[in-house]
């Protein structure tokens, strides 16, 4: 059997990173390193996410990215943006999307998606 153990975002900003996602996804920190950090679902339910000091190039698209799903998703998108997210604006996007499309302080895009 094998499963996703955590997801790993290259970061400049460590520290500003793993605040940010601690903070969207309510996770705590794990393990930590100087270059290093991991963050664990406060529950134990789902993925760690986990953020690795290494300077890489953004790419736009990216080829992989975070779909969020959320109850509520004004009040998430609202919150997100609050702390420190952007709203981004994709012209391809369907009038009827069921997403909107945000990037975190670095600029690594994540979606989050309507499951009410």
């Amino acid at each position: 059997m094998i499963r996703v153990g955590s997801i790993v975002l290259r970061v400049d900003d460590l520290q500003r990173q793993a605040e940010f996602w601690a903070a969207a996804l309510d996770y705590v920190e794990g393990r930590t390193d100087d270059d290093f950090i991991l963050l664990r679902p406060r529950d134990g339910v789902g993925p760690n996410l986990s953020f690795d000091a290494y300077r890489s190039e953004l790419k736009i698209p990216p080829r992989i990215h975070l779909d969020l799903y959320a109850e509520d998703q004004a009040a998430e998108v609202e919150r997100l943006i609050g702390l420190g997210a952007t709203e981004v604006h994709w012209d391809k996007r369907p009038a009827d999307a069921d997403y909107v499309i945000l990037a975190d302080p670095e600029g690594n895009r994540f979606c989050v998606v309507d499951a009410g």
